[in-house]
């Protein structure tokens, strides 16, 4: 079930809207980090709920996205990795676990770039290092964002022929009509941005820097991110482990069962290494911490030995 989402005011940047699960107390927090030209509620209808029973659950529409913020200035993926830390600093998140899918890859790797004291793990799913593959690779990322843009200026009723071609998966959660009204809400410009920006993204020269822990969903029948291109980016990343789900770019949605259920494990698989993470670098700080906490005991001793009676 897609839970129901809310404007939030984000200062000095916009409104963007947001889907939230609460989940259990204390769980480890989630930042659901779309795909181009989808949304929040499209990219992961499926994946809600079975996170949400382990994790406080996070999902933004991005720029230009859905009922994501609208700006002036052309899309920026660096723009996006802000906007996901601004949101957290708006909830009161402290740290979090970016999961990004397809364009979502490449924010939550800038999440963690610009932000790294804020990210505790990473799940990168249907994404790669970088776009800038064979021409027709990057021919393809052109031809989804005007075929999107298409969708959002084609009039009402032919919009409604294409809703009955759609996965029947959907119905479960959403009406096919619902679906393409979300596709709907896309700024034209910004889709095409969006898309024109991914093509042009690369983390070669920094990938491999990333020591938190990482999960990699490979979608072994993906034609828009070839297979070995998402191999590619798990083998940069020391800490990365591979999940594999026998699908398209799109499992998302055309199998989202098994999608949801691969997703889960990748999360709760980064989660407890993340948790690990934080109880060995503790126990390195520990005898430093006793040493200055003896430090400053004797310091606020002293003070009060020389204070004037």
């Amino acid at each position: 079930m897609v839970p129901p989402g809310t404007a939030i005011e984000l200062p000095g940047r916009g409104t963007t809207f947001v889907r939230e699960v609460t989940g259990p107390r204390r769980a480890p927090t989630l930042v659901l980090v779309h795909g181009l030209a989808a949304t929040a509620g499209l990219n992961w209808f499926a994946a809600f709920g079975p996170l949400g029973r382990h994790f406080r659950v996070v999902a933004l529409d991005h720029r230009g996205h859905g009922r994501g913020l609208r700006a002036p200035e052309p899309f920026s993926l660096d723009d996006c990795a802000d906007d996901v830390v601004a949101v957290a600093d708006q909830l009161g998140i402290d740290t979090f676990i970016p999961v990004g899918y397809s364009m979502g890859g490449p924010i939550a790797q800038l999440v963690w770039r610009r932000h790294p004291e804020r990210v505790d793990g990473m799940v990168l799913c249907a994404t790669s290092r970088d776009f800038r593959g064979r021409w027709h690779e990057r021919v393809q990322y052109a031809g989804l964002g005007l075929v999107v843009s298409g969708l959002r200026l084609a009039p009402l009723p032919a919009v409604e022929r294409l809703a009955e071609q759609m996965p029947e998966e959907l119905v479960d959660t959403a009406s096919r009509r619902w679906a393409f009204d979300e596709l709907r809400r896309h700024d034209v410009r910004s889709v095409l941005e969006a898309a024109e920006t991914l093509g042009r993204f690369s983390s070669r020269e920094w990938i491999g820097d990333i020591e938190v822990p990482v999960s990699v969903v490979v979608t072994s029948q993906d034609r828009l991110v070839p297979p070995r291109r998402q191999v590619k980016l798990a083998e940069s990343i020391p800490s990365a482990v591979i999940h594999v789900v026998d699908g398209t770019h799109l499992a998302a949605g055309t199998n989202p069962d098994l999608f949801a259920a691969t997703l889960l494990d990748a999360c709760r698989l980064v989660a407890r290494r993340a948790a690990k993470r934080r109880q060995r670098r503790t126990r390195r700080q520990g005898p430093v911490m006793k040493r200055l906490d003896r430090w400053r005991s004797l310091a606020r001793g002293r003070w009060r030995l020389r204070r004037p009676a």
